[in-house]
């Protein structure tokens, strides 16, 4: 039984897409939920991250196409940027996916039968947390605070000023020059030499770490290490009662993850017997132009762990969606073992994302690769180009 001495039976600390998960999971289940947020409601993600920016990079494509359309036969006048318009499509979209403001989406919440807390929440016993000035306690707790911008120790960068993802997504104003410190997603670089640079605005990528300092996590035992919260297979960490999801971990940075997480962790906090988080078919997309997909093993990873396989593969060259599109860079690769088990996908095409859903299927539901080719796709499809490759 849950001990009714408490204000919640689970308290989870931010209300990102693990944080929110982890707390309709338990309000489903009867549970009474207080949610704590100090910002917005919808995370990194939504507000200064993965929404903000796919929708930036859908609206400079349709600029790109717009202006690169001579060899189909199409004349524009003029494409030209309305920056403003802009970002008020791009404000459109996060209030469409929030559910309307941080606020109508607690009232929204509310009404689940989630309280959210707005504030930050400090530990100050393993059990109770002071969020806004006041004392809250809770059965179980779950930490899903996310993580938050590196900023590195160059010497002048405060001095010369710098900006993050969460300035970048709605300056009034585009720089006509731009420094990106970080190069996590480049896939292409050459060397030079160094030089002097001079822009208008500096943009610091160079990673994320978790976001932990404010919670006082010493003061409920909780231990970590560099990359984050520790916890075990299940999630929980050393104080039995205390879970953690998302990139608090220090485990992958994504959204889906975090998502999954947070539902497993809500799971579990109230299970008799919790279950692992499945981590082995994780599908990971870099949205580069065009776009850089994988899921499972690379051959690197197989030719290291020495395990055979066979790689096989479809260019889009060959594919008629893309010929038709004029959009044949790119290929689709299968990495096969002797049973015909598929031990990884890797995707470069323009949306190469959505391509490897059957692929993330197939590895997790343990699908062959023979299964795969012999399943039939709509013609002429770009998705075409995974049933061939598994058919090789």
């Amino acid at each position: 039984m849950v001990k009714q001495a408490y204000d919640y039976d689970l308290l989870v600390i931010g209300a990102g897409a693990a944080g929110s998960t982890a707390a309709s999971t338990a309000a489903q289940n009867g549970m009474r939920v207080a949610l704590v947020e100090r910002d917005k409601i919808g995370g990194t993600c939504l507000n200064y991250g993965c929404d903000p920016t796919k929708t930036m990079i859908h609206v400079a494509g349709l600029l790109y196409h717009a202006r690169h359309a001579d060899r189909f036969g199409l004349r524009f006048s003029e494409a030209k940027v309305d920056w403003t318009s802009v970002l008020s499509w791009v404000h459109q979209v996060q209030l469409r996916i929030r559910g309307g403001t941080s606020e109508e989406a607690a009232a929204q919440l509310s009404h689940k039968g989630i309280h959210v807390l707005p504030g930050e929440a400090t530990f100050v016993s393993p059990h109770e947390l002071t969020i806004a000035g006041k004392t809250i306690s809770a059965d179980r707790i779950i930490v899903a605070t996310g993580s938050q911008e590196v900023i590195p120790p160059i010497e002048g960068l405060n001095e010369a000023g710098f900006m993050t993802n969460v300035e970048a997504i709605s300056l009034p104003t585009l720089p006509n020059r731009l420094a990106v410190v970080g190069g996590g997603a480049i896939v292409r670089c050459g060397e030079r030499a160094e030089e002097q640079l001079v822009v208008d605005e500096i943009l610091l990528a160079i990673g994320r770490q978790p976001s932990l300092a404010s919670l006082h996590l010493e003061k409920a035992g909780v231990k970590t290490s560099k990359k984050g919260i520790e916890v075990d297979a299940t999630l929980r960490t050393n104080v039995p009662h205390i879970w953690a999801a998302g990139d608090v971990t220090g485990g992958l940075q994504f959204t889906h993850v975090a998502y999954e997480q947070g539902k497993l962790a809500a799971h579990n906090a109230f299970a008799q017997e919790p279950q692992p988080f499945d981590g082995r078919v994780i599908p990971w997309v870099t949205f580069s132009d065009p776009a850089l997909a994988h899921v499972g093993k690379t051959e690197e990873q197989l030719r290291q762990e020495k395990v055979e396989y066979r790689a096989t593969r479809m260019y889009f060259k060959d594919v008629e969606r893309a010929i038709a599109e004029g959009a044949t860079a790119g290929l689709v690769k299968l990495l096969v073992d002797k049973q015909g088990r598929i031990l990884g996908g890797h995707i470069l095409a323009p949306r190469a994302g959505d391509m490897l859903a059957p692929i993330i299927l197939a590895m997790h539901a343990g699908i062959s690769a023979e299964t795969v080719a012999s399943t039939i796709m709509p013609y002429p499809t770009m998705i075409e180009s995974v049933r061939w490759a598994a058919d090789q």
